[in-house]
């Protein structure tokens, strides 16, 4: 693709609706196509038609959540130039690998299987989501992009966190989502008699600054986290983390760095996975 063609990006949401982890993670490659020249057509997945998904059918898609795309949307795009920009486990019915034994479900429990094999590339977060999706679908079009992509302003933030005294503390993600494991966490810190905090704001810049200020992260997700952006937000904050096997992050060999340097590699990243 040469600058100035078009891209079509579709989603279940934006991150003007909903500022998840993964809708940052899109706003920033869609902002930087546009800066490489590219002509970025945000849609949403509930409002994509078999007739735009035609109108557009020259250009490149990426489709990255797509629970709200229309079937018959889906068997349109097979036939057209794609990739999946997965973020979860939405060739499972359950969606959590974790609830089969070695993260690998059998075929009744697969969906949306030729949508994932006609794919020009599935791309994962991780090595382990890499692992986990090629274990349960057999499909040889998946690439390990090996991280996230971070506005530049919030990882200079988060080099400026990583320089400021911690406290003896360990924080906790006050999370109403139930995999998110908030009760683990608290359960892991009473039984090992550590002081913690219970961390949220709406903004996530505070979120940062409240999480930074602790010299460790508490975190036991119950699903597999492809990669999880607040571990690594920690762990570029300066943080140490105690956390289980499921957080793909961990599957990286950059994972022991912390600080300026996992932030300047998460800079290089940028370009990387763009």
């Amino acid at each position: 693709m040469r600058p100035g063609n078009k891209i079509v990006f579709l989603a279940d949401v934006f991150a003007d609706e909903i500022p998840g982890g993964g809708e940052l993670n899109n706003k920033e490659v869609i902002d930087l196509l546009a800066c490489a020249g590219y002509d970025v057509i945000r849609r949403k997945c509930s409002k994509v038609t078999s007739k735009f998904i035609l109108e557009h059918s020259d250009h490149p898609f990426v489709v990255a959540n797509f629970i709200d795309l229309p079937a018959n949307c889906i068997e349109v795009l097979k036939t057209l130039r794609y990739v999946i920009y997965e973020h979860d486990h939405k060739y499972l019915s359950h969606r959590n690998p974790a609830l089969y034994p070695n993260l690998t479900a059998g075929p009744r429990d697969l969906r949306y299987y030729y949508f994932y094999k006609n794919a020009r590339a599935i791309l994962c977060q991780s090595r382990l989501h890499e692992k986990i999706l090629r274990d349960n679908l057999g499909l040889s079009n998946v690439i390990n992009l090996g991280g996230n992509v971070w506005s530049l302003s919030t990882l200079e933030k988060l080099r400026e966190i990583s320089k400021k005294n911690k406290r003896e503390k360990y924080s906790v993600m006050d999370s109403p989502i139930g995999h998110k494991n908030t009760q683990g966490a608290i359960n892991f810190c009473n039984n090992k008699d550590l002081e913690y905090e219970l961390i949220s704001d709406p903004t996530h810049d505070d979120f940062l600054k409240k999480m930074g200020k602790n010299k460790g992260f508490v975190f036991f997700p119950k699903t597999p986290e492809t990669l999880s952006r607040v571990v690594v937000e920690a762990r570029m904050a300066g943080a140490s983390v105690v956390t289980n096997e499921l957080v793909g992050a961990y599957s990286e060999d950059w994972i022991k760095m912390k600080g300026g340097r996992l932030v300047d590699l998460m800079i290089s990243k940028r370009d990387e996975i763009v």
